[in-house]
């Protein structure tokens, strides 16, 4: 099985995703913003994969993509808020 985390994103709307794209076994999905800000609204990781930090995976995954693109997060998903919350060094992408 596929371990690796993708990335994709379209023109208003991006996920973290692992396994297959049209049917992931876990994925943090976000909206874009006219004004490019991503706002975090859904994670999902399969029983299977509980408790192995696949969503904190994932989170890194989409705060690393919005660094190198200079683009602001806002963490609407409960996990998501969360472990920005927890998790100072990730701070930096946080919408103010």
């Amino acid at each position: 099985m596929e371990k690796e985390i993708q990335f994709h994103s379209s023109e208003n709307k991006g996920k973290a995703y692992m396994g297959e794209f049209n049917s992931p076994i876990a994925e943090m999905t976000y909206s874009i913003t006219p004004n490019s800000m991503w706002i975090i609204d859904h994670t999902e990781v399969n029983e299977s994969l509980k408790g192995q930090g696949i969503g904190k995976k994932l989170l890194l995954k989409i705060v690393e993509e919005a660094r190198n693109s200079k683009i602001e997060i806002l963490p609407l998903c409960t996990y998501a808020k969360h472990a920005f919350e927890k998790d100072e060094s990730i701070q930096d992408v946080l919408k103010n």
